[in-house]
């Protein structure tokens, strides 16, 4: 079973990559974040011809998130459970395994309002956890986490080490998460980190490698111990002007499921 997650920066933009990505990998499951549009204006037809089905949690300019299957996609659920209006989280069953589509806020500056909101909505995320799941349960969690997880995963850390991204707090709130029972399996597959999913569109981030693993694909034990395989594919961050990627690259795991 393939699962893969990928931030798209809006469906719209980078619809042409999505069909072809889908057409090259096959996965089992496709993870999408920020797709940035309402439900009745993401492409489900064009998907749909890919052999594609779609849950869609869309919301208008920001945010926004997807889960597609060549498979059936049943007890989809949408939201942390809670009255947020923001569109962060969507999840639904394939070939047995519960796959999350998450969102995490960003943060915006360590202090403000938005990073207390960020700190705030994943514990909400944890108690989702904790009130659906057992950490026996075939659970994946995958998305753009806005986190990473520690030095290994920042090309040049002392950079970022104050910022959103990897102040201590949010990867206190996300090793929390991973605690609950789930296994970082991109980590387990690239134990020497210097693996990298983001890169600013300034500065020449990309062609100087300097990125953050900030996309992620945790599952429980059950599913994680399966895992033969994770790898991020820098291709889809490479692109001419007139076909420009998107700031995150697909992260993809293999499972023998």
């Amino acid at each position: 079973m393939r699962i893969a997650t990928w931030n798209v920066n809006s469906v719209k933009a980078r619809q042409a990559r999505l069909l072809k990505w889908l057409r090259d990998h096959r996965p089992d499951a496709l993870c999408l974040q920020e797709i940035k549009t309402l439900d009745e204006t993401y492409p489900a037809e064009p998907v749909r011809e890919e052999g594609y089905d779609s849950a869609v949690f869309g919301q208008k300019t920001y945010n926004g998130v997807a889960l597609l299957s060549p498979h059936p996609i049943t007890q989809v659920t949408r939201g942390t459970g809670d009255d947020d209006p923001q569109a962060r989280l969507i999840a639904g069953n394939v070939n047995g395994v519960t796959v999350y589509s998450a969102y995490f806020p960003n943060g915006r500056t360590v202090g403000s309002e938005s990073y207390a909101y960020k700190l705030a909505w994943m514990g909400r995320l944890l108690d989702l956890l904790e009130t659906r799941h057992d950490p026996r349960d075939a659970v994946v969690l995958t998305g753009d986490f806005n986190v990473a997880p520690d030095d290994q995963d920042a090309a040049n850390p002392e950079k970022w080490a104050a910022s959103v991204l990897c102040h201590a707090d949010a990867r206190d709130a996300l090793e929390r998460i991973r605690d609950w029972g789930l296994v970082d399996v991109v980590r387990k597959h690239n134990p020497q980190g210097g693996v990298y999913s983001w890169w600013d569109y300034r500065r020449l981030a990309f062609p100087r490698n300097d990125g953050l693993r900030i996309d992620h694909i945790f599952a429980t034990l059950p599913v994680a111990e399966t895992s033969t395989a994770a790898w991020v594919d820098r291709d889809q961050r490479k692109g001419p002007k007139h076909d420009t990627p998107s700031d995150h690259a697909p992260v993809v795991a293999d499972f023998d499921l």
